[in-house]
């Protein structure tokens, strides 16, 4: 079984900075793209920025220049750095990762169970 933990989320001021942490678990044979979601209120859910196994990187528009996504292979780990934060980036954040696992070798999505993200004006 594959699990995602994600930590890092809490409350911050319009203008400061967090860093959101994903670590994969389980019986994983490899991990091919990771990314993060967001889903603010009264919203659907929408990509924030996504990164292949090779660190080739993708962002959302509306966070292009504040946010990074990084990942550490052998931590099995993705990173959002996020700066310069702004009330419109209250949401909760979902890690998602394709994971080939030694069961079948299948590769599957799989889902953190999400950390909240608060900033305030």
């Amino acid at each position: 079984q594959v699990q995602l933990v994600e930590s890092g989320g809490g409350l911050v001021q319009a203008g400061g900075s967090l860093r959101l942490s994903c670590a994969a678990s389980g019986i994983i044979f490899s991990i091919n793209a990771m990314a993060w979601y967001r889903r603010a209120p009264g919203k659907q859910r929408e990509l924030v920025a996504a990164i292949t196994s090779g660190g080739s990187t993708k962002y959302a528009n509306s966070v292009k220049g504040r946010f990074t996504i990084s990942r550490d292979n052998a931590k099995k780990t993705v990173y959002l750095q996020m700066n310069s934060l702004k009330p419109e980036d209250t949401a909760v954040y979902y890690c998602n990762a394709d994971v080939q696992d030694y069961s079948d070798y299948a590769v599957r999505g799989y889902w953190g169970q999400g950390t909240q993200v608060t900033v305030s004006s």
